[in-house]
């Protein structure tokens, strides 16, 4: 077997010191992590207040679209009455005759 001395000092194993340094590893990680997931949420509200947005426009172009529609249908019933009624006088006009 083979014996070879060094000359390095090897440190006295402090209790105290490992659990002062477990302390501040663990607020380092703890600190990240809240800062961390603080931006996540910042930016999911920010992401959520972008789309909110983009909807708003989009039911308001919708309902504005919707109004648009409506006029036309009863624009168009109105005309089909209009001609329903003028058709009905021709009608009997024509059959009144006989």
């Amino acid at each position: 077997m083979a014996t070879k001395k060094t000359n390095k000092a090897v440190e006295k194993f402090n209790f105290d010191n490992a659990i002062a340094r477990v302390k501040n590893t663990t607020k380092e990680v703890n600190n990240f992590a809240l800062e961390t997931s603080e931006d996540l949420v910042n930016e999911a509200i920010n992401r959520t207040e972008q789309w909110q947005k983009v909807a708003t426009k989009a039911i308001d172009g919708g309902l504005k679209l919707a109004a648009t529609q409506q006029d036309i249908v009863f624009d168009t019933l109105e005309s089909i009455k209009g001609q329903f009624i003028h058709g009905r006088k021709r009608f009997s006009t024509l059959f009144s005759k006989n």
